[in-house]
């Protein structure tokens, strides 16, 4: 390539990625090596679309094991990182049953829900947005001794994906029963997940713990009986089950009113361009961790140039992802370099946009602002184009927005 790479570190796609993440990824991960058994790639991502059948989701989407009875469709990590786009989704499940196209289609809107509120109120949502729930304590807030979160922070931490009803578990036993600070347990599963966003982690622990509501989940033996049959029977604190009755219902205050989850006063600036914006003629297409499919719009319009995509090395060594996510953008990288040429790097992607003329697609998260010059900047694939009006619930969100699909 003919750019100055020389404060870039290349990435050898064709070598192993557990080696790559070993020997490029020194200090900016955390635990050991390891793969998630959930293929990343455009190729993966088809394949599952292509298989996907929710006959039977309505009742089985909140199963956590076995893991055979599973309602949940598995594609957010492809959906996370736009190789699957929510409208592609929305429309897959189109001819399924009725009551399950309609609790399915209604999950893929509250993801397209949780990008609008981060793209509206950026890093505000690190913060509690309603109602004073604990954000700061220190401490973790998962003990093992429980069968039930052994098994969820096991799969965490090894497949790096759970259900949403184990996440609501994990949320509920740290922040609501071990009244520990949310931030602290949201960032500790947000390391794990391979389809961890801020939008979606944020807004599902604002949830879990009150912060976005008022009212905490209440996490009890109950749902545990209810959504793994046979787990209580086999933990060794069955007959003094801590969690055997619901936890007493906190009153949490009320914070004061927040304009922005009211109006935006600056759409554009939120949702992007419609169309796109163009400044001068791109040298190179500069993909993000929001958009790493075939399909991100400046890819597709950009055929003939390369591609590049850098890992911003001073936010891995902030974050300390684990292996597994790494490894799974590697696994996707090299998937698209088998129909595009594409080059890998490590250091700051937003330096190279200030030094290279980029085409790049829009992205709905606070990090975007940073690439402050762009060639080309191309619209975001949304589900639902944004609207000015209110966000303080995905009731109201939803009474504002028109679908076209």
């Amino acid at each position: 390539m003919a750019f100055d790479n020389s404060s870039l570190k290349l990435v050898n796609l064709e070598d192993d990625l557990l080696e790559i993440v070993e020997r490029d990824f020194v200090n900016l991960y955390s635990g050991t090596p390891s793969r998630s058994p959930i293929p990343g790639g455009q190729s993966a991502a088809n394949r599952a679309l292509e298989s996907l059948d929710i006959s039977g989701y309505a009742r089985d989407r909140s199963q956590v094991l076995p893991k055979e009875a599973r309602g949940a469709s598995m594609l957010s990590p492809y959906i996370r990182h736009n190789l699957l786009t929510l409208k592609q989704v929305y429309e897959a499940v189109s001819n399924a049953p009725f009551k399950d196209r309609l609790k399915y289609q209604d999950e893929l809107l509250w993801q397209e829900y949780a990008r609008h509120l981060y793209a509206r109120i950026g890093v505000r949502l690190f913060d509690n947005l309603r109602y004073n729930a604990n954000r700061d304590s220190s401490g973790a807030g998962w003990e093992t001794e429980m069968l039930c979160i052994k098994s969820v922070v096991g799969e965490l931490e090894t497949d790096g994906w759970l259900v949403n009803q184990a996440r609501m578990w994990l949320a509920s036993h740290w922040s609501v029963r071990n009244d520990k600070g949310w931030i602290h347990g949201q960032e500790e599963m947000f390391r794990h997940l391979i389809d961890g966003s801020r939008a979606a982690n944020l807004l599902g622990w604002q949830w879990s713990v009150g912060a976005g509501t008022g009212r905490a989940y209440g996490f009890a033996r109950w749902q545990v009986e209810k959504r793994a049959p046979g787990l209580c029977k086999r933990c060794q604190l069955r007959l003094g089950c801590p969690i055997q009755n619901f936890p007493d219902e906190r009153i949490l205050k009320q914070l004061p009113r927040e304009p922005l989850l009211e109006s935006d006063r600056d759409l554009a600036a939120t949702a992007g361009p419609k169309k796109p914006e163009i400044l001068s003629k791109p040298r190179y297409v500069l993909l993000t961790i929001d958009s790493l499919g075939d399909g991100d719009p400046a890819l597709m319009a950009n055929p003939g140039i390369p591609a590049v995509f850098i890992f911003n090395q001073m936010a891995l060594a902030k974050l300390q992802l684990s292996a597994k996510r790494i490894s799974f953008y590697l696994e996707t990288l090299k998937d698209l370099s088998c129909r595009r040429e594409l080059n890998v790097f490590l250091g700051d992607p937003y330096l190279f946009a200030t030094q290279n003329p980029v085409a790049i697609t829009f992205a709905p998260v606070p990090s975007f602002k940073k690439f402050t010059q762009r060639a080309v900047t191309y619209p975001y694939p949304w589900l639902v184009y944004p609207h000015g009006k209110s966000l303080k619930s995905f009731s109201a969100w939803r009474g504002a927005i028109t679908l076209s699909v």
